[in-house]
């Protein structure tokens, strides 16, 4: 088994859609005006409307209400992504900051407040 892709379900999916792809430096598909996908060589991020879970009901998610995930990307140099992604960050959460297990990250929020990572790891 392969993880595929994280599905962020959105009220706005062409504003998160764009804040994806200036994080990312990929370009998006887009199939439908309810759906979006970023694919990287790791994985992709999907972004959807809540049209594409109606039918689930009570059941579905809900928009803007993580609380438990983290949206993790792996890069080479986290300052240098930190400083290009300036003027695109609202709410930072953690500056670039060394943790205490060697990692090299930073957090911030995307629009619809779901806390992105983007960390690399200490060379070995």
């Amino acid at each position: 088994m392969d993880l595929a892709s994280i599905r962020i379900i959105t009220h706005d999916v062409d504003r998160l859609t764009r804040f994806y792809e200036a994080v990312t430096g990929v370009t998006a598909t887009r199939p439908a005006p309810v759906f979006a996908e970023l694919r990287t060589t790791s994985g992709t991020v999907a972004i959807a409307s809540t049209a594409t879970v109606a039918m689930l009901g009570d059941s579905a998610p809900q928009p803007a209400s993580n609380n438990s995930i983290i949206i993790e990307f792996l890069v080479t140099d986290v300052d240098a992504e930190f400083a290009r992604l300036h003027d695109v960050l609202d709410d930072v959460a953690l500056p670039p900051t060394t943790m205490p297990w060697g990692n090299r990250s930073t957090l911030f929020r995307d629009p619809d407040g779901n806390l992105v990572n983007l960390f690399s790891r200490p060379a070995l």
